[in-house]
């Protein structure tokens, strides 16, 4: 499926990189650039960024191609965001992988407070997401404010302006891109699951493998802030039956990973424990897996 793949060369001073920013993208090209052209302005550090174009027929192949900085995958049919970091993994030379959307645009030193955290964590065993700034926010992890609903309706001004000065807090359950993650504890885990393909419900599938691996420290950090324009890919993509497969691999669904042991969302207090899950939540996972198990079944 993976038919082209550029790597870096021994010019290109892998030594200086921070992180290996892996950005899947399916014929999405202005917010693409806009998305690159953020990460290479606005950061503090300098980073290695890696592309995996889905199909590309909109030209981002050969934006891509013209693109010193960039190493990249391809594939002449979307395959999907878990095959599409699995194979930007493979092209990574630096200790952090940090997934981002294409369609998110990086506040000035976004990247500064994610390593700050990971400097004074001092050890590899954690999961660390940027906090979105949303048009509608679609979760309690994220800010909602709408600096515009398009790239033509982008409000890049007044973003820069105010994005530093909404209140937020830390939080826990970090599971959302940007998020950043060592790279033996992604190959711990195996990447992402593509039984999750083309996507839905790989998110949390990625955060349930860190879980089982021993991972508690799942923070979301307020300072690293970008702007998201919303799911774009999503909402053109064939969806899959993530939410099913979730509770047949996991016994559980989505939601109960995320409220009762990732409490997503919670004002971060420190490492997550293990929580009691109530009574009646393990009834309605019982019949949510039965019931997956009779549509299965057929």
């Amino acid at each position: 499926m993976i038919i082209e793949k550029k790597y870096l060369t021994k010019s290109d001073h892998k030594e200086e990189y921070v992180f290996s920013i892996m950005i899947p993208s399916w014929n999405n090209l202005t917010y693409l650039q806009l998305c690159i052209n953020s990460i290479r302005k606005n950061s503090y550090y300098p980073h290695q960024l890696i592309v995996h174009v889905n199909e590309g027929s909109d030209g981002t192949l050969e934006w891509i191609q013209s693109q010193p900085d960039i190493s990249y995958s391809y594939s002449a049919v979307n395959v999907g965001v878990c095959y599409a970091l699995n194979s930007c993994r493979t092209l990574a030379v630096t200790d952090y992988l940090l997934y981002i959307n294409d369609d998110m645009y990086v506040c000035p030193n976004w990247d500064k407070p994610l390593l700050d955290e990971i400097k004074k964590i001092g050890h590899k065993y954690f999961f660390l997401s940027a906090t979105a700034i949303e048009i509608k926010a679609q979760s309690s992890c994220s800010i909602q404010k709408n600096f515009g609903t398009s790239i033509d309706q982008f409000n890049e001004e007044s973003l820069i302006k105010e994005f530093a000065t909404i209140p937020f807090h830390d939080w826990q359950g970090a599971t959302w891109p940007p998020n950043v993650i060592h790279k033996d504890i992604w190959d711990l885990v195996g990447g992402y699951s593509i039984e999750f393909s083309p996507g839905m419900y790989s998110d949390p599938d990625f955060s349930m493998k860190l879980w089982q691996a021993g991972i508690r420290l799942f923070k979301g950090l307020e300072k690293s802030r970008v702007y998201h324009f919303g799911s774009l890919s999503v909402k053109r993509v064939k969806r899959n039956k993530g939410y099913y497969t979730f509770i047949a691999k996991w016994g559980m669904t989505s939601g109960t990973l995320s409220k009762y042991y990732l409490r997503r969302g919670d004002t971060f207090d420190g490492p997550l424990s293990e929580q009691k899950i109530p009574k009646h939540v393990h009834i309605k996972n019982f019949f949510k897996r039965f019931w997956n198990a009779v549509l299965q079944n057929g």
